[in-house]
């Protein structure tokens, strides 16, 4: 049986996230802790988002406008694409609330609780070259009404990351997991993967620990959910936070998979997702595609 163990994300959502906007500078905040320092760019990416809020136009310069390539296939390419987006924007309705911002490289990534035409929760990458950004992804799904069975949300939790020497050691696990459970469907390696069934989950429909998945598991197989995993394209991390962006299906549609996950101890001890399904090719509005790493 493939992939049967998923994190799953009803109600995925595909919308349009811009990035810029042209008004007047705000002051912006990021719910970080008073020790926690943030890399340059990682700063830049948090005002950037925040920019959507407060119509800042200073975060804007870290675009590179010679050199932009989109990958939110509801956005056309380029600063004009991402303008045009934010002209549909109702003044005063977006909120933006970055709750963890990583770096791995030339690419930052963010975990973003958004109200952008309603409430969202995101996954975004930028990658820079050369001081600026060149190249955006990102992922978005409709932000439930209520906790998950175990009462937690899809972004509280820890925000910090530590054990930065074994970044590429916690990548390479949570890559190996991914490949095996998700995509080939070798259950018989599952639980080595955890610390028995201390394993944090904040998927709106499945609670804690394996056996919060197993519960989770047996209803979508009595509704008749099929989820498939098919591609990992890419895997970033910062110490013992690891993320992945993966292809597949849900329900019979093409889907994209980002799962965040917290390594501890060399297991898997937490994870946050969002799923959201791929438009058809006809209804893009650039041609970059939703993966293209």
């Amino acid at each position: 049986m493939r992939s049967t163990y998923r994190s799953i994300g009803f109600a995925a959502a595909a919308s349009l996230l811009p990035f810029i906007s042209m008004a007047a500078p705000n002051s912006v905040t990021y719910a970080h802790t008073e020790d926690e320092k943030l890399t340059t760019q990682q700063e830049q990416v948090v005002d950037l988002l925040k920019a959507i809020e407060t119509g800042a136009a200073k975060p804007v310069a870290v675009v590179n406008p010679d050199k932009y390539t989109q990958h939110n296939l509801g956005i056309a390419d380029g600063l004009a694409g991402l303008g045009a987006a934010l002209a549909a924007l109702p003044a005063g309705s977006a909120k933006v609330n970055t709750v963890r911002v990583f770096q791995d490289g030339d690419y930052v990534f963010a975990h973003t609780d958004y109200n952008f035409f309603g409430p969202k929760i995101g996954f975004d990458i930028f990658r820079f070259e050369n001081g600026k950004i060149v190249e955006h992804w990102d992922n978005l799904q409709e932000t439930p009404t209520s906790a998950n069975p175990s009462g937690n949300t899809m972004i509280d939790g820890p925000t910090e990351p530590t054990n930065q020497t074994k970044t590429e050691e916690n990548k390479a696990l949570v890559r190996s997991f991914v490949d095996d459970i998700l995509v080939n469907g070798r259950m018989e390696k599952l639980n080595g993967y955890f610390n028995g069934d201390n394993y944090i989950q904040h998927n709106p429909q499945i609670g804690n620990g394996l056996s919060g998945l197993g519960a989770a598991l047996e209803a979508m197989a009595k509704q008749g959910v099929t989820m498939k995993y098919d591609t990992i394209h890419k895997v970033l991390g910062e110490g013992n936070f690891v993320l992945t962006v993966s292809e597949g299906t849900f329900a019979g549609k093409p889907t994209s998979f980002y799962d965040l996950f917290r390594v501890e101890d060399g297991k898997i001890a937490e994870h946050w997702d969002t799923i959201e399904t791929v438009p058809a090719k006809a209804d893009w509005k650039n041609q970059n595609g939703k993966f293209g790493f």
